[in-house]
C-alpha cells in the first residue's frame, strides 16, 4: 500500500518527505489514516542513531491517533470511521509467558516496534505515524474516548502509558507521597496521572521558573533539585519516585528521599549511563531502583480509559510536519510544554 511521509535517510541528515509501501492489509488488519502523531524524544533518538540500531530509511513517529479508513473481514473490535490509536508496538510473538500476560512489551522474543522494526511476517521494516496512514493489526490498535480531545491524546499512546505503567505496577494511591524527577513531555504525565490516583505529588525540577506550571499540572509540592536544603527537607519520606529524566545524573541525591523500602523507577533513557547509586544508600534502607518499559496492550487501554474519566490529556504545542526538523532541536533545548504534535493535514501540501 503507497504511503507518504517524513524520514531519514542516514544519521546525519534531516527528515525529508518520502514515500514508501506499507503492507497489504490482511483479514486481521486496521488500516488507519493518521490524524495526529506525537514527537516522542526516542523519535530522535532513532532517527539519528544514537542508540546504534537504526536501519535506513527510517520513519518515525509512536503517538498515533488517525480514522480506521477500512478492516480485515476478521476483525471485530472496530469499524470504518473509528477513532483509534497506536502506540509503540504493533506486534509481539503472541506465545512466550510474557505474552500470555499481557505484558507484549516484554516479549520474550522481541515485541515489533511501531518504526524501525522487523515485521514478523513479511520480514520488511515497519514505518511509523510520520506518515499519513498505516496498517495494523487489531490486537495492537487502541480506543479513544470519545471525550478525549484526539490531538492531545496522541502523546498518551507513549508519553501517558511510559508513566501510568509504573505508577500502576506499584501501587501508587491515597496516602502515599510521590515523586516525579523532571517536567518534560513524560514528566508532565507522570504529575497528572500520579494526581489522579490520589498520591501527594511532588515534583523535582532544576528550573525555578517551572512552579507554577507544576501546580497547575497538579503537583501539591515542587523542589528545585539544584537547591540542596529544598532536598534535605524531603529526606527519608518517599514512598515511590517516577525518574523521567532522559540524560545522565546523579541518581543518589533522589534514591536518599526514599522512605525504607521504597523505589525509585527510572524511565528515561539516557544516551549515556548514569553513575552507579551508592550501594549503602539501597542496603542501609533495603530501597530499590527499578526501570519501566512503556505497558501491554491492555494496561495501556486501562490508562487511555482512565485517562478518558478523568480528563486527562497531555499539554501539545501543534505543529506541520514540515517543521519537524525546528521541533527536534527545540525539543533538545527543552523548548516545548510540553510534547509536539504533528498534525497530518500538512502532509496534502506533500503530495
Amino acid at each position: 500500500m503507497q504511503s507518504i511521509g517524513y524520514g531519514a535517510h542516514r544519521a546525519d541528515a534531516p527528515l525529508q518527505s518520502l514515500r514508501f509501501e506499507r503492507r497489504t492489509p490482511g483479514p486481521h488488519d486496521v488500516h488507519i489514516d493518521i490524524l495526529y502523531c506525537g514527537v516522542c524524544h526516542s523519535d530522535l533518538h532513532t532517527a539519528r542513531n544514537e542508540w546504534g540500531n537504526t536501519v535506513y530509511p527510517v520513519v518515525p513517529g509512536h503517538e498515533i491517533v488517525g480514522r480506521v479508513a477500512a478492516v480485515g473481514d476478521q476483525v471485530s473490535r472496530f469499524k470504518p470511521g473509528d477513532i483509534a490509536g497506536v502506540g509503540c508496538m504493533v506486534d509481539s510473538c503472541q506465545h512466550c509467558s510474557s505474552c500470555a500476560e499481557g505484558l507484549e512489551q516484554y516479549c520474550e522474543n522481541g515485541f515489533v516496534g511501531t518504526y524501525n522494526g522487523e515485521e514478523m511476517h513479511s520480514g520488511g521494516m515497519t514505518y511509523g505515524g510520520y506518515a499519513n496512514n498505516i496498517v495494523v493489526n487489531e490486537k495492537f490498535v487502541l480506543r479513544i474516548p470519545a471525550n478525549l480531545d484526539p490531538a492531545a491524546a496522541a502523546p498518551l499512546l507513549c508519553a501517558g502509558i511510559t508513566t501510568y505503567s509504573p505508577l500502576r505496577h506499584w501501587k501508587v494511591g491515597k496516602g502515599q507521597k510521590v515523586g516525579i524527577v523532571g517536567l518534560g513531555g513524560l514528566g508532565h504525565m507522570g504529575i497528572k496521572l500520579a494526581h489522579a490516583m490520589g498520591a501527594h505529588t511532588v515534583l523535582f525540577t532544576t528550573s525555578p521558573d517551572k512552579r507554577e506550571d507544576a501546580r497547575r499540572l497538579g503537583a501539591d509540592e515542587v523542589v528545585v533539585s539544584r537547591n540542596a536544603g529544598e532536598m534535605a527537607a524531603h529526606a527519608n519520606s518517599f514512598d515511590f519516585i517516577l525518574n523521567t529524566v532522559a540524560a545522565r545524573h546523579d541518581l543518589d541525591a533522589f534514591m536518599v528521599l526514599l522512605k525504607r523500602d521504597g523505589t525509585m523507577t527510572l524511565v528515561g533513557a539516557p544516551a549515556e549511563p548514569h553513575p552507579s547509586p551508592q550501594v549503602f544508600n539501597l542496603i542501609m534502607k533495603r530501597r530499590h531502583l527499578a526501570g519501566s518499559l512503556i505497558g501491554g496492550i491492555a494496561e495501556t487501554q486501562e490508562m487511555l480509559d482512565f485517562c478518558g474519566e478523568h480528563d486527562i490529556v497531555s499539554d501539545i504545542e501543534m505543529i506541520p510536519i514540515q517543521q519537524i526538523n525546528t521541533a527536534y532541536e527545540r525539543m533538545l533545548k527543552s523548548d516545548v510544554r510540553y510534547r509536539f504534535v504533528i498534525d497530518m493535514a500538512s502532509l496534502q501540501n506533500e503530495t
